[in-house]
């Protein structure tokens, strides 16, 4: 799975970096573009520092599929979902009704009941302790491990705390901990030790963020002090630094090769999340680890990787992403009646995420004694069984030029059910070396297979020395000789109109001499920048609105200094450095160029940021609504933002200027002020406007979701521009939480 075990120092020594440019990771000219670049040996606390660290490590783009599971005290009621510890003292709710029908009034059946032990009102002992099997119990870590390997995981691990304040492991921080109440065990060794036992990568899932940002809003007020520590009551100061004494003790005791960390992080101090993420890259440094971070908001500059929830983007998306979904869609938890998606749901849905540069962690609901139910075996071992059948074409492979064809749309954002495709629908990979192209068909499409993408007027297949059909046994191979391209496809003759074996998808391989010819001179979606390594637009990759290191560049398919073409969509610029992490000479582009030969910076590219043109006016159209954001004219400072119809008028026209620090001012045509968040920190409070003071509520973070739209977030509260849905024209912008809504997203076009 990954590249040959060196030490990161090592690796630069005997490529002659030291000093300085060892100390940042250095500039490596002989690394291939399948090899990961080494991050710096050593991280400070800021932005600039920790942003250097390479997110997505080789290993994690090679994994592609991970398991994780909300397991823990919330297991116990088995109702509604996860959330029970916050919905039950909700009065009215229906978590709160059925706890006063089962156990009591929650003023004198709390939740941490559930931890110590209580009777119920029918007299039954009700407690989260679980017994291992050797104990007489249910529960066998190494049962689950072995179930992660059979599913085709190639890392897994437990949700390690979630928001209701229990640690599941021998905390010293924490006395509400899995070694000193409930089941006496610690969880997260017993976890961790039997995954890596079995070869995978060790994933540690950390919500704890939200326990004390809002979770028990509905929670009494506690007079204990230990009490007010598990209902997050006890104060900002000392929350946060709970918030990371608990990561540092799971880094020290657990050595995680991914922390995966739930919403809210905004709301942690910035000092707090920069030590963090010091703390977790350094310590890798001295296991000689690449590791990866995951965030919903809070660390985008932090060389962390970015996680859609139940969902992902409807393209492709660079840099490297990550989604976690559910096996379930009623719930993350085990509860009674729980349902499942299908097979095909989550298994086509993997294939479409690989498609589109990302990897899935997929959620489990085991019960609160440690069994996993039957139902959920059945869905992991159907993904596992493909995975060990077809995995050549997953495991190892990087996203093409085009994530595929078809009728079925998938992702678009946070919030998208997983959906099965069709016999139409073809999904691509390509081998890292760029040598094999797989064609993922979600179905079998009968004697014959029509590729639309690889058409005569979109692709030279000149250099296409076989197609195979991947057969039913790992390893083997049915020739598929007969083929024909013309200008609405590539048509491949299939074995038989009835598929030769069950599936529930099927795979065609391509190879070819040389590297895979790129459709139409280069990639088929707008992407705000395509980079190519060759001149006329061949072997390329798509960019979104961002900052790209080197080793970033790399995550995409681009060696370092191979970029020998560019395109800029308009609205649009790239800003190429002949150094990594954005130093050195510059160049700027703010159009297409067929050949950098002719600029004299061909080959010279080391790392680059794709920005908005600042010399171009831009219209910002919210998806829900379709309204523009409008400034009213030449209005006082602190008025708020509305939207409007578009009509072209200079008031809905603006301005982004990148700052050169991951954030945007955003400036009106027509009043020259910029878009204010004032600090602000209520959901529903309005942005406004201001003259540019350079302070950060006037800063926003652009980032691309997916089909270019944006969330807009204030770099101050973390807040983002929010349309508030089907509105009328005039009506006011709100600033809100990021909760994936639709509500909450932007396209950005020029006017």
């Amino acid at each position: 799975m990954s590249r040959p075990s060196i030490s990161r120092r090592s690796l630069l020594a005997a490529l002659g970096v030291t000093g300085a440019a060892a100390a940042t990771g250095g500039l490596i000219r002989p690394f291939p573009a399948s090899a990961a670049i080494p991050g710096p040996t050593s991280y400070s606390e800021s932005w600039a520092s920790v942003g250097q660290h390479p997110a997505a490590a080789e290993w994690f783009q090679d994994a592609k599929f991970g398991i994780y599971y909300h397991w823990g005290v919330f297991s116990v009621p088995a109702f509604a979902n996860e959330w029970y510890p916050r919905n039950m003292y909700n009065n009215g709710s229906g978590e709160n009704n059925h706890h006063k029908s089962v156990y009591g009034d929650p003023s004198v059946w709390p939740y941490h009941n559930f931890i110590n032990g209580a009777n119920d009102k029918a007299g039954r002992f009700v407690q989260f302790a679980p017994k291992l099997r050797s104990a007489g119990g249910n529960f066998d870590p190494n049962e689950w491990a072995q179930l992660f390997v059979d599913a085709g995981a190639k890392f897994a691990g437990p949700v390690a705390e979630h928001h209701d304040g229990f640690s599941m492991w021998n905390s010293q921080v924490n006395e509400w901990n899995s070694v000193a109440k409930g089941p006496r065990l610690d969880l997260l060794k017993l976890h961790t030790d039997a995954i890596r036992a079995r070869g995978l990568k060790v994933l540690v899932a950390m919500h704890h963020a939200f326990n004390f940002t809002g979770f028990y809003q509905w929670a009494p007020q506690q007079s204990d002090a230990s009490l007010r520590k598990l209902y997050g009551q006890l104060g900002t100061a000392a929350e946060e630094q709970l918030w990371y004494d608990k990561l540092r003790e799971i880094i020290d005791q657990s050595q995680p090769d991914i922390i995966w960390q739930d919403f809210d992080l905004r709301r942690i101090s910035e000092a707090q999340r920069l030590k963090f993420l010091a703390y977790y890259y350094n310590r890798a440094v001295a296991w000689d680890k690449e590791v990866v971070a995951t965030y919903k908001d809070g660390l985008e500059s932090g060389g962390a990787v970015f996680d859609y929830e139940r969902g992902g983007p409807a393209d492709l998306r660079t840099p490297y992403w990550l989604t976690d979904d559910s096996i379930s869609s009623s719930s993350w938890c085990y509860t009674t009646g729980i349902g499942y998606y299908t097979l095909n749901q989550m298994l086509h849905s993997l294939i479409d995420r690989v498609s589109k540069n990302g990897n899935m962690v997929l959620n489990i609901a085991p019960m609160a004694d440690g069994t996993i139910p039957s139902g959920q075996q059945t869905i992991l071992r159907g993904i596992g069984d493909y995975l060990r059948r077809f995995g050549e074409s997953v495991y190892s492979t990087r996203a093409w030029t085009t994530y595929g064809e078809g009728p079925t749309q998938m992702g678009g954002g946070s919030f998208t059910e997983p959906r099965a495709g069709t016999p139409q629908d073809i999904r691509f990979t390509r081998s890292k070396d760029n040598r094999v192209l797989y064609a993922t068909i979600l179905g079998w499409p009968g004697s014959s297979v029509n590729i639309t993408t690889l058409s005569s007027s979109r692709i030279n297949l000149s250099s296409l020395a076989g197609v195979q059909l991947l057969d039913t046994t790992a390893g083997s191979y049915v020739n598929l000789p007969t083929r024909t391209q013309d200008a609405n496809g590539l048509r491949i003759t299939l074995p038989s109109a009835s598929a030769p074996f069950s599936a529930p998808a099927y795979v065609v391989k391509l190879t070819f001499n040389g590297t895979i010819p790129t459709p139409g001179g280069g990639p088929t979606t707008s992407a705000p920048v395509s980079v190519y390594a060759n001149t006329g637009y061949d072997g390329g990759a798509n960019l979104s609105v961002g900052s790209y290191t080197a080793a970033q560049l790399q995550s995409a398919g681009i060696g370092l200094r191979t970029i020998s073409s560019v395109r800029v969509t308009a609205g649009h610029q790239l800003v190429g450095y002949a150094n990594d992490n954005f130093s050195g000479t510059s160049w700027t582009f703010t159009g297409d160029n067929a050949d950098l030969r002719n600029t004299g910076n061909n080959d010279a590219i080391a790392s680059l940021r794709v920005t908005f043109n600042p010399a171009t006016y831009q219209r910002i159209v919210n998806v829900t609504n379709g309204l523009a954001l409008d400034s009213g004219g030449n209005v006082a400072s602190g008025s708020p933002l509305k939207q409007w119809t578009w009509d072209s008028s200079a008031n809905l026209q603006w301005q982004l200027v990148d700052l050169g620090t991951g954030y945007h001012r955003i400036v009106n045509r027509t009043n020259g002020m910029v878009v204010d968040g004032f600090g602000l920190t209520t959901n529903g409070a309005a942005a406004q406007q201001a003259a540019w003071n350079g302070g950060n509520s006037q800063q926003w973070q652009v980032t691309d979701q997916g089909n270019r739209r944006y969330r807009i977030a204030n770099r101050a509260t973390g807040l983002v521009l929010d349309g508030g849905g089907q509105v009328a024209s005039g009506s006011t912008v709100k600033q809100w939480s990021w909760d994936g809504s639709t509500n909450l997203l932007w396209t950005i076009t020029t006017a």
